[in-house]
């Protein structure tokens, strides 16, 4: 049984023991991200999520952090979004208070070393240096760019190498304290232990104090800009692109749509974009489509590796597939295919206590509540093709079709540009 529960200071806290399970799951998220960053602070969201594991007042290092876990075999990391930060540990439950101990000990008490921040400034440039050599990271976040324009939804997480080349321990203490409030902050539990023992850990862990008022994002309004291409020039053995449209929002009523809409387009080997543009056509090796979900805001999008020489024939083909759906719109049979895909991955995911952990944290912090896997399988089990039709309707407007590209592809621009529309 799913239990909500706000503390006394605030702190949301969400529990969900599990049967069939030894392992616990402690994960904490934070209602903060590279949206909610400023101009000048591009990347700390980040930089701010890899100090925290540099050591609090008990485990006083990076080192001392990866051994007490390390030594009981249990996974930990943490990672950073558009609109939340988590850290998470996953133990056996005869562990559970290794994880309680360490998360509480990284966000109560972590120090922002100066000489720790100047070894990690290093570590997180050349994961920069690894996104810019690796298109298939770097070609998302042009595509955002394109759509979302100069708001900060365009940033990606990793920011700008001009900011983390100058981010100080004044600039950590000071976000840390703006984002990191109770009321941004939501604890989630799940696994093989009970509601009210988390409760009780959770006092005695997280006595967290911040009750000031939280930093919230800035909200997204339409891009007035018509630019719709973007071209990376770079010398590759491949071409990478991006096509795709503005989407759907988290937790609205066309979510679960989008998600099946994507599904029978691109989303398994079963899929059109899989079947008649990698195996009837030859023109790629990888191909999928897919969704992405925020509180005000989504994206449905196609990615493609292609043949260089033939990327404009790929282009096409896949903005061929898009129309086709819009106008022909789906059948029965790949109706309930999809929602059978769908349901079926989200159980596979759900028996694992981490994904368990993050399913029920997103809604909570993404919308205010949550649902749980057997509502979600009853709304995508009443969902029609009528639904799904209108909503290929409403997205796929050649208006509002994007491409972003990386490859050798300076001199195409025109032609794609007349592809586009």
């Amino acid at each position: 049984m799913i239990e909500i529960i706000k503390l006394e200071n605030n702190l949301k806290v969400i529990t969900h023991p599990l049967k069939g399970t030894e392992a616990v799951t402690v994960l904490v998220l934070i209602a903060t991200g590279s949206r909610f960053e400023k101009s000048s602070e591009r990347g700390i969201s980040h930089f701010l999520e890899h100090m925290f594991f540099k050591g609090g007042k008990k485990f006083t290092s990076s080192r001392e952090v990866a051994a007490v876990i390390d030594n009981v075999g249990g996974d930990f990391n943490a990672f950073t979004g558009k609109e939340y930060t988590g850290f998470y540990v996953k133990l056996a439950q005869k562990n559970e208070d290794i994880a309680f101990d360490v998360l509480s000990d990284m966000l109560l008490h972590a120090q922002f070393d100066q000489n720790e921040i100047e070894k990690e400034r290093g570590v997180i440039l050349e994961e920069y240096n690894m996104y810019q050599d690796t298109p298939i990271y770097q070609i998302g976040w042009d595509f955002e760019k394109l759509l979302f324009a100069n708001h900060p939804m365009a940033w990606d997480q990793i920011g700008t190498k001009e900011r983390i080349k100058n981010f100080t321990q004044e600039d950590f203490l000071h976000y840390k304290k703006s984002c990191y409030t109770n009321e941004n902050i939501t604890i989630v539990v799940t696994g093989n232990i009970s509601s009210t023992k988390v409760i009780k850990k959770i006092k005695k862990y997280f006595p967290i104090k911040n009750n000031q008022k939280a930093r919230k994002a800035q909200p997204f309004k339409n891009s007035d800009q018509n630019k719709n291409l973007s071209i990376k020039n770079k010398k590759t053995e491949q071409g990478h692109l991006v096509l795709g449209f503005p989407g759907v929002p988290f937790g609205s009523k066309e979510e679960l749509s989008a998600r099946i809409l994507a599904t029978i387009l691109g989303g398994n080997m079963s899929s059109r974009m899989f079947i008649n543009i990698r195996d009837k056509m030859g023109l790629c090796y990888s191909i999928r489509t897919s969704t992405d979900h925020f509180s005000d805001v989504g994206v449905i999008s196609t990615y493609a590796g292609v043949d260089i020489k033939r990327f404009k024939e790929a282009v096409v083909a896949i903005k061929n597939e898009y129309e086709k759906i819009k106008d022909q719109g789906i059948s029965e049979e790949e109706l309930e295919k999809a929602k059978n895909f769908l349901i079926g991955k989200i159980t596979l995911h759900l028996e694992d206590s981490e994904e368990m952990a993050s399913f029920l944290g997103t809604q909570a912090v993404l919308k205010g509540k949550v649902k749980s896997e057997t509502e979600l399988f009853k709304k995508i089990e009443n969902i029609t093709s009528q639904e799904i039709n209108n909503l290929a309707k409403n997205l796929f407007k050649s208006n509002k079709m994007h491409l972003a590209a990386i490859g050798p592809f300076e001199d195409k621009k025109q032609e794609l540009l007349e592809i586009l529309g």
